[in-house]
């Protein structure tokens, strides 16, 4: 960086694309395991309590420690915090890749989800050192949020390439080039950062009430969406909240919080965490609905499902450029607000979807709403950052990655549950004479369940089970597309009124040149 335009050079951009990469990683690393699990099954035999630990220890670690480690590397260094999470990713990674039983994977995929939540606030922070000028700034995080949806979109589908010619535990092992090439990158291209405000201890009850706060809601609102509502899980959301009380309760008097609350006084800070949550509500939990009628509905294979998914994320990608070009020339207010109006215009088309619709509908429909939502979130994040001190943009990165994975978290529960309620009551009475017993209660719980019990039935029975089966899926898809525009639009309106005070953005003034 220059010292006398202020502006990031090449080396910056540089840095950029090695922060870049892990965060496609750990994105990936969160769905590359789709497809693995058929094969760790048979591998590894894992019982049904162990399988599901294997899919979710990863995500409830990373969301558990987000904000234990962004305010550890405000403390530590927000370059060191992150290579000390890339060498752990790494070498979890070659754990997993070669686990000799359930136990070994699920304790790898346990250390994948500390080591992600590391690496995650570390890139968000270094971006805030290193870019300063608003506008690149806000080019830089844009592509960090597109990278989020790449990563999220390619992850089962590397996954299911890897194995079409590998075994199960090559999924894991695309980290590790990655993971070395950061390593060798970070000392020479990336700056390091240390918070010189906090001198006191490190909190460490405040660090174990995030997490114990975190880990049982995450747990409980994740199984309420898989598997309905039953004791366990709501207790355990209960006393996350209880939890999360008394998390905020000793952040407020601790001599060193991880967190300061005065954050959320900071309007622009506070707005931007509730917008991308609302976003990531509506744009997650509609993703499980997206998945399931390309398999489910249209008889896809995962694999050639996982590839039609990538469709909507060209519009993503235009979303993005389209955000960072205008937002020289309009307000946030504006930008956010049409982009949530443009997402409700993907969750209007999705009411028209029905089981025999085109594909180009379902596609089109899927990239609007994905559209809309990514193009916001890009810029939330740079609210979240440039609003926060910059010696607290560690915790501030992870306090919003926290809320996303809240958000993502309730919106499949949510928008799951409305889906499935109708799903059920279409259901009700609805089935074709010669379906009854177990085999009825099977094709009412889920459309998984339907294909299931269709695919042993004669073949007119079956057909006339998967058609009646698929209408009543479109039903709940067509009710969870209402909340979703319904909760869309109220974020359009919502975050007019919470940015409305902010300007377009400006480059920022040349400081003057230093004289020796």
């Amino acid at each position: 960086m220059t010292a006398t335009t202020g502006r990031a050079g090449r080396r910056e951009w540089i840095g950029l694309a090695v922060l870049l990469l892990p965060t496609l990683v750990l994105t990936m690393d969160m769905g590359v395991l789709f497809f693995a699990v058929p094969y760790i099954s048979t591998t590894l035999a894992p019982s049904g309590t162990q399988q599901l630990w294997i899919m979710d220890m990863y995500s409830f670690l990373l969301a558990g420690l987000l904000i234990t480690m962004g305010a550890l590397g405000d403390r530590i260094g927000r370059r060191r915090l992150l290579m000390i999470g890339a060498a752990g990713f790494a070498g979890a990674s070659l754990l997993a890749a070669w686990s000799h039983d359930a136990s070994q994977l699920i304790a790898a995929r346990a250390v994948l989800g500390a080591a992600g939540a590391t690496v995650m606030p570390s890139t968000l922070a270094l971006i805030r050192t290193m870019f300063h000028d608003p506008r690149q700034r806000q080019i830089a995080l844009g592509a960090w949020g597109g990278i989020l949806t790449a990563g999220a979109t390619l992850g089962p589908v590397a996954g299911g390439l890897l194995l079409e010619h590998f075994w199960w535990g090559s999924a894991f092992l695309l980290a590790v080039p990655v993971m070395a090439l950061v390593l060798l990158t970070a000392p020479v291209l990336l700056p390091e950062y240390r918070s010189t405000r906090r001198t006191g201890r490190f909190d460490l009850l405040g660090a174990a009430l995030s997490l114990a706060a975190i880990l049982p809601l995450v747990y409980g609102v994740k199984t309420i969406a898989v598997e309905g509502w039953s004791l366990l899980p709501g207790l355990a959301v209960a006393a996350g909240l209880l939890l999360a009380g008394a998390f905020v309760q000793r952040q407020r008097t601790a001599a060193n919080p991880l967190l300061d609350l005065g954050l959320f006084r900071i309007r622009t800070f506070s707005g931007a965490i509730s917008v991308n949550s609302i976003a990531m509500f509506a744009m997650m939990g509609f993703a499980l609905f997206t998945s399931q009628y390309l398999q489910l509905v249209k008889g896809m294979s995962p694999l050639t499902a996982s590839l039609w998914s990538l469709v909507p994320s060209l519009g993503v990608g235009a979303a993005v450029g389209v955000s960072s070009a205008l937002a020289g020339r309009l307000r946030p207010a504006v930008l956010m607000g049409g982009g949530f109006l443009v997402g409700s215009a993907g969750f209007a088309m999705m009411t028209q979807v029905g089981p025999h619709s085109p594909l180009a509908l379902v596609l089109t429909a899927a990239g609007v709403l994905a559209a809309g939502t990514v193009g916001t979130m890009t810029m939330t994040a740079e609210m979240v950052v440039s609003a926060a001190p910059v010696e607290q943009a560690g915790a501030a990165s992870a306090t919003s990655e926290t809320a996303v994975e809240l958000g993502s978290s309730l919106g499949i529960a949510l928008l799951g549950a409305a889906g499935a309620a109708v799903y059920h009551h279409r259901l009700d009475g609805a089935l074709p004479a010669g379906v009854d017993g177990e085999a009825a209660r099977t094709a009412q719980d889920t459309l998984g369940g339907a294909a299931t019990v269709a695919a042993h039935l004669p073949d007119r029975l079956g057909a006339d089970l998967l058609e009646t089966a698929r209408t009543a899926f479109t039903d709940g898809l067509h009710v969870a597309a209402v909340v979703g525009l319904v909760f869309a639009l109220g974020a359009a309106v919502l975050a007019y009124r919470l940015m409305r005070h902010l300007p377009a953005a400006t480059p920022a003034p040349a400081p003057e040149p230093v004289t020796v």
